[in-house]
């Protein structure tokens, strides 16, 4: 082997960790290049009647579907493209910090470290109210702590090359994308249903709910076609209205979380999407 070969083979792996270096340092850097909200202080005595409506807020918006039945945090092996996800021990986590670096996390996108988290839905709750996020806290704070083993969690090279490359964005800058609520909406009902519609659905149907082309969920305009037994139907029982009871990921979101949704929280989610059917499409947004 002549000498210029080995120094080749040599240099290799010098450059492999080279690359990799810049790699985590690039993405380090934009992980950490996000600005805290201001600290948040709860508004709400956590008093039984608290606590039961922050129960019904955690369960409706999907924190039992992530983080384990009864909160212990669950490890999600299926996403190997982060490396290692982990949903944390919420009753656990929510008693080891204070109200402002919870509602960083959750509304904020920005964990602990104050690093944008990657795998936490933050957009999903980026609306949510001081009032229901007060509650939830309170809830979290009272729910019995499950003891689990649980590894840290670890982002690959892959997930980091796509955060260097704007392949895809951290949860913080997520956040930052969801449409506001609208200002023009006088109807009562119609409000309450985009409330309930902008921290629940937009997590999977694009953060203005006109669909996710990425994923193939559909434009919620589609509700307009259902009638009000149908919809109720859908949600508390994950069926469609043709009859279907497998829809992917549907079904079973609809079963564990919707189903706990009101008779009069239903009516105004249905009465607000319905009313998509009239209003155009946004383009050129990221998830379409």
């Amino acid at each position: 082997m002549s000498r210029r070969i080995s120094i080749a083979l040599l240099c290799i792996p010098a450059l492999a960790a080279l690359s990799y270096g810049a790699v985590f340092g690039v993405s380090e850097n934009r992980l950490r290049d996000v600005e805290r909200p201001p600290a948040f202080m709860s508004v709400a005595e956590a008093d039984s009647a608290t606590v039961a409506h922050g129960k019904h807020i955690t369960r409706t918006r999907g924190c039992f579907g992530c983080h384990g039945q009864q909160l212990e945090g669950r490890v999600f092996d299926e996403w190997d493209w982060v490396d290692r996800a982990v949903a944390p021990n919420l009753a656990r986590v929510a008693r080891e910090l204070d109200d402002a670096t919870l509602e960083a996390a959750i509304r904020h996108g920005i964990g602990r470290d104050g690093r944008a988290l990657w795998s936490m839905p933050s957009y999903n709750f980026a609306h949510l109210s001081d009032e229901d996020l007060s509650a939830m806290i309170a809830f979290l704070r009272s729910a019995p702590i499950v003891e689990n083993d649980l590894p840290k969690p670890r982002l690959g090279l892959q997930a980091r090359w796509w955060i260097v490359t704007g392949e895809e964005d951290h949860m913080a800058q997520w956040v930052m994308d969801v449409p506001a609520l609208r200002t023009n909406l006088s109807d009562s009902l119609l409000k309450r249903g985009e409330y309930i519609a902008m921290t629940t659905c937009n997590e999977c149907h694009g953060l203005d709910l006109r669909g996710d082309w990425l994923s193939g969920t559909p434009d919620l305009a589609v509700i307009a076609g259902y009638t009000e037994p149908a919809f109720r139907r859908l949600m508390k029982e994950g069926i469609s209205m043709a009859g279907r009871e497998d829809i992917p990921l549907m079904s079973m979101v609809a079963r564990d979380r919707f189903a706990n949704f009101t008779d009069e929280e239903l009516a105004a989610l249905r009465a607000f999407l319905s009313s998509l059917i009239d209003e155009p499409v946004p383009q050129d947004v990221s998830w379409r």
